[in-house]
């Protein structure tokens, strides 16, 4: 069916013609895109010239125009109608009923429509008070009625746009500005606003209206593309949900990649990715030549008075070889040769960066379209200047954007291509891959100062995530490429086994410190074996941290900090030569020794609170940070102690951090046995609870009178669930060779409250029992070590051991 049978049939039958037609024309599984969209347009366009001729009696002085995206003719599926009935200021009640006879017929197809009534003056006036209005006007398109009316308010509004340009546009970046900070940046939300997040299509309405202006232009290579690209993604969106939505939710993704004929939902964002760092970029230039065009003209008068008429020179500060800064940009000199000088492109970022000062985007255009490759292995200088840039700090981002812009980074470095725009589904996780590298480079160069080898520290940081473009453990592949990159970069051999190892185990300290037994020397041993060196060691040190600064506020804490801390000095005492020392029974403190014959006095348990804080740092000031609360349990040994406590807490929304559980000794002539608990836990919302109501609790938990698994399955079934989501399913794994002293059983699961009330309630079922928990949660999901033991104290024998962790998982599973 073509648009003219389209249109025609519309013409044929009214508005359920038009209706028949539209529906018809959205369901072609062969139009999408651009086509789709005109003929769209057209289609409305015939039928609302059709009402308008049959309610106009008198067309003189009345006409139809669309505005805002119905005037650019990009009406997706569920596109509002923006209409404005122009009129000059006849009779009101003849608009009034034309009006009527306009919208009504709309809304009866249940289409949203947004209108006004107003008359050239009105428009101009409304146009100048409002900037939406305006930019709405700046794209107004006739539809019926008087020709003259509508030109003549094109005119005026495209004249009053560029004569009040000095004062709009301004207010324009302002209002970009407000709304990237409400919605963020669409180039790395996992569930993203396609029109008002940073680089959607309201900064590329924007870059419309500046160009409008005649003020300045925005880089037109690649932004009509981009801006297609999603625009395709919006109707796609539509047409999945049946509703006229922006937000590209997690559950509506794989069937907008479907609809679009992309492999998978991944595909998709990396798509919406590159569009809107192309969006974000022009917008980047546009608005700093539209300040470098205003703060001209508002000290040409003045200069050329002071010179007598001249015209000014730009003044050009040198900033390195080939480089110079001009007018607030960096760009190349006058006598650079790009075509001979690879090192160029380099040497600018570099510059830039630690100028603070973006780079021209004619310099970068000129050194992507002239420079040469780099030789392998790259120059001295080459590698110094990448390690300057890396260094910069914040001002590195900026720069690195300009050179990925035009392609300057993949060809300085290959292998980025699989890391760019990459979405990483993780809620940890704020940025994709590539920009989540830079971001750690960011950090590591405040932690320059701690290494002996900075420049390690910087590249390491950079290419730590590399081989997530990659099958596999990203670790794993990530040696392997790095060896190749840092040889190619240009260090030694040492150098290289050296970065490769900070690549092969960024994750190690995170992991060893919140997930093992520090006490174990085991635990320190593989750590000291693994890095091998102090000086490595200092530098994963300064890695870890930066790396989880630059993921998320979820990845890093004063308590993570401090876990991590802790694990450093032990494995630097090893490598010292110290060897790890066994761990022995600590004799109980007095609170302990108090609490344990209180129980046995008792006969029920007995608990107190104590926050435990970390001293602020040398240079840090105020008080010290919270790194939780220290809850001591004293229960008479009986069965179910472990999950009876973990379903407590649960209860009571305490999230538990570490757990410790040990027979306490106790002193002589005093008969009985007791168990400690010793757990750092954390409250979920507000303040911690009594505690007097956790031991209330806790002693109708022991005793049979508390449903816990009921209580949790209640609060479990009121949690919101996202449509169309499922998490993925549990899994459990023996460590192996983790501890000499007990079996350590891994657990992955999504974090739920109640979690570890059930995987201790398994494990008391499994008949093993627990000496120490570790327990980690980034974002939703849980990663928690549980070292346990036969009824004897000794590990379990490898068939126990895998059989109980079969069971746990089946039950966490079911």
């Amino acid at each position: 069916m073509t648009s003219t049978d389209v249109r025609n049939e519309a013409d044929d039958s009214g508005p359920s013609g038009y209706a028949a037609a539209r529906l018809r024309l959205l369901t072609e599984g062969a139009r999408s895109g651009p086509p789709r969209r005109s003929a769209l347009s057209a289609l409305t366009d015939d039928w609302l010239g059709g009402l308008f001729a049959a309610a106009a009696t008198d067309q003189r002085g009345v006409s139809l125009v669309a505005v805002g995206g119905y005037g650019r003719g990009e009406l997706s599926p569920r596109s509002d109608l923006d209409l404005l009935l122009l009129h000059d200021g006849g009779d009101p009640k003849a608009v009034a009923a034309l009006a009527d006879r306009l919208w009504y017929p709309v809304w009866d197809l249940g289409l949203a429509l947004d209108h006004s009534v107003r008359t050239p003056a009105e428009a101009r006036r409304t146009a100048g008070e409002d900037l939406k209005v305006q930019l709405g006007l700046l794209d107004a398109r006739h539809l019926a009625g008087d020709l003259g009316l509508t030109a003549g308010l094109r005119t005026a509004v495209l004249a009053d746009w560029r004569n009040q340009a000095p004062r709009r546009l301004p207010e324009l970046q302002e209002l970009c500005a407000e709304r990237a900070e409400r919605q963020g940046e669409l180039q790395y939300l996992l569930e993203p606003d396609l029109k008002e997040a940073r680089g959607g299509l309201r900064d590329a309405t924007a870059l419309r209206a500046v160009a409008a202006s005649w003020l300045a232009d925005a880089p037109r290579e690649g932004l009509d593309d981009a801006r297609r690209r999603l625009l395709d993604v919006r109707d796609a969106l539509h047409l999945a949900t049946g509703r006229a939505t922006d937000r590209l939710a997690l559950q509506e993704q794989d069937q907008v990649a479907a609809e679009l004929g992309l492999l998978d939902a991944d595909t998709l964002l990396r798509q919406v990715y590159e569009a809107a760092r192309v969006i974000s970029y022009a917008s980047d230039v546009t608005w700093r030549e539209v300040g470098r065009v205003l703060r001209s003209r508002a000290v040409r008068p003045r200069l050329r008075a002071m010179l007598g008429g001249g015209k000014p020179t730009a003044e050009r500060s040198p900033l390195a070889e080939g480089v110079v800064e001009q007018d607030g940009e960096v760009v190349l000199a006058r006598a650079a040769r790009p075509e001979r000088d690879p090192v160029l492109p380099l040497r600018a970022a570099a510059a830039a960066a630690q100028a603070g000062l973006p780079l021209s985007l004619h310099a970068v255009r000129r050194m992507a379209a002239t420079v040469r490759p780099l030789p392998a292995p790259w120059p001295a200088e080459a590698r110094e200047q990448l390690v300057t840039l890396l260094g910069s700090g914040r001002p590195t981002v900026e720069v690195w954007e300009a050179l990925e812009a035009e392609g300057l980074v993949t060809r300085l470095l290959p292998d980025w291509e699989r890391v760019r725009c990459r979405p990483q589904r993780n809620a940890v996780h704020v940025w994709t891959v590539d920009r989540h590298l830079i971001e750690t480079a960011v950090r590591a160069s405040e932690f320059t100062r701690r290494v002996s080898r900075p420049d390690l520290l910087l590249v390491a940081a950079l290419l730590h995530d590399i081989g997530k473009g990659w099958p596999g453990d990203h670790s794993v592949a990530g040696e392997i490429i790095v060896k190749d990159v840092a040889a190619r970069i240009g260090f030694d051999r040492a150098d290289v086994a050296v970065l490769s190892t900070l690549v092969r185990h960024h994750l190690l300290l995170i992991e060893t410190a919140t997930r093992r037994d520090l006490e174990d020397p085991a635990t320190v041993r593989l750590v000291a074996d693994a890095v091998g060196t102090q000086s490595t060691l200092e530098l994963l040190h300064a890695l870890t941290e930066a790396d989880a600064l630059a993921t998320g506020p979820a990845a890093w804490s004063s308590w993570r900090g401090s876990l991590v801390t802790d694990l450093v000095k032990r494995v630097a005492a090893v490598l010292a030569g110290d060897a790890p020392q066994e761990p022995e029974a600590a004799a109980p403190t007095a609170e302990q020794e108090r609490l344990a014959l209180e129980a046995v006095a008792t006969g029920g348990p007995v608990l107190a609170l104590r926050a435990q804080t970390e001293p602020p740092g040398e240079e840090a000031t105020g008080e010290p940070e919270p790194l939780g609360v220290e809850l001591l349990i004293a229960v008479p040994d009986q069965p179910g102690v472990l999950p009876a406590v973990a379903g407590v807490l649960a209860m009571h929304r305490l999230t538990v951090r570490t757990a410790e559980l040990r027979a306490l000794a106790l002193p002589d002539g005093v008969e009985g046995s007791v168990l400690l608990l010793d757990w750092r836990v954390a409250a979920e919302y507000g303040s911690l609870p009594q505690a007097a109501r956790l031991r209330a609790d806790l002693v109708r938990a022991l005793d049979g009178s508390l449903d816990i698994a009921g209580r949790l399955a209640e609060r479990d079934a009121a949690y919101p669930r996202r449509r169309g989501w499922t998490a993925p399913p549990a899994r459990v794994t023996v460590a192996p060779a983790a501890s000499r002293h007990a079996t350590v059983i891994e657990v992955r699961a999504q974090d739920a409250p109640g979690l570890l009330f059930r995987i201790g309630r398994a494990l008391e079922d499994a008949g093993v029992r627990m000496r120490s928990a570790h327990v980690s949660t980034l974002g939703a999901n849980a990663v928690d070590a549980f070292y346990v033991t036969g009824a004897g104290g000794a590990p379990l024998p490898s068939e126990e051991a895998a059989a109980v962790a079969g069971k746990l998982e089946t039950t966490l599973r079911g």
